[in-house]
């Protein structure tokens, strides 16, 4: 319950940076308990969990998931895996696509027709969200993982059936494990 409220005071982002673990001293728990002057608090809490991820990821790493990158088209090394297991997110672990549901789309980058633990529309068993993009001057939309908000591509619903739906989604933004699918 408190988690909810503070989520609805300072928005999804913040609590996210509060739930980090942070070496600036607690600064980021001062600011979720309702400091008055948090701004500076904040942009320290960023810069903090920016270098953490720095220092975990590569450069292309930090650039597609921390800055929404996109890497370039026929470059990833899953785009044409085709052993059976599970993609994860390179930032946190989290299990997001099965093999199983892993299809040749033409476009250049891994497709998926959905993620795991869909249960025919219902994603809310899943560790992705959907979010509107419009940095392109287009509405589409971008998949990024529901536990570190890593940015993993988008969505179109131009896929196969049944779900329609082609999760386009960036080789360096997961990490694969062969064993058995989902």
């Amino acid at each position: 319950m408190a988690a909810r409220l503070l989520q609805r005071m300072l928005g999804s982002r913040r609590l996210l940076l509060c739930s980090l673990p942070q070496s600036s001293g607690g600064s980021c728990t001062r600011a979720a308990h309702g400091g008055t002057d948090t701004g500076g608090l904040t942009k320290q809490a960023e810069a903090t969990v920016a270098t953490d991820w720095k220092k975990k990821l590569t450069p292309e790493q930090f650039y597609v998931t921390r800055e929404k990158g996109t890497e370039p088209p026929f470059s990833g090394i899953y785009l044409n895996n085709t052993e059976t297991g599970i993609y994860y997110c390179v930032c946190c672990n989290a299990p997001l696509f099965s093999s199983e549901k892993k299809y040749n789309s033409g476009t250049g980058w891994p497709s998926f027709s959905e993620a795991c633990g869909t249960c025919g529309r219902d994603e809310s068993n899943t560790n992705i969200m959907r979010r509107p993009d419009n940095s392109l001057g287009s509405t589409r939309t971008e998949v990024v993982c529901k536990q570190c908000d890593a940015h993993l591509g988008h969505v179109f619903d131009d896929g196969p059936a049944p779900s329609g739906q082609r999760f386009c989604i960036n080789s360096v933004s997961l990490n694969f494990r062969p064993g058995p699918g989902q």
